[in-house]
């Protein structure tokens, strides 16, 4: 801790952050996003467009089979439902498609195909 009450980030003492001023700025940060994220789906609704919110757990969820999966396991198990051998680049396209996967799988014509997608993989 430095005397201002920040904490020091290396050896160099010129190298510190004030703590309390980094929570303001993520919480403005996240306020903003919050924002943003809220007025696009009141677009999307208003403009007839279905909108549908899932957690990042349930998305690992149906796509890797395990909430806690880890980033490489999602884009694995993404590439692999989806017969992709390259690398997804940049590295939240794997993410994004998750969240397709996450959506098409909770549809109830979408369990259906999930299975059965799911079955072709796996012969």
């Amino acid at each position: 801790r430095t005397a201002t009450g920040g904490f020091q980030l290396s050896s160099n003492r010129s190298k510190t952050y004030d703590s309390g001023l980094r929570f303001e700025w993520e919480i403005d940060l996240w306020n903003r996003l919050r924002s943003g994220r809220r007025a696009a789906m009141a677009e999307a609704a208003a403009a007839g467009c279905g909108v549908a919110l899932y957690s990042p757990n349930e998305v690992k969820s149906a796509v890797a089979g395990w909430g806690g999966a880890d980033k490489d396991q999602v884009e694995r198990m993404v590439r692999t439902q989806l017969g992709i051998d390259a690398p997804l680049r940049p590295s939240d396209a794997a993410d994004a498609v998750a969240v397709a996967l996450c959506h098409l799988a909770t549809l109830p014509t979408g369990r259906a195909v999930a299975r059965a997608t799911a079955k072709a993989v796996l012969r």
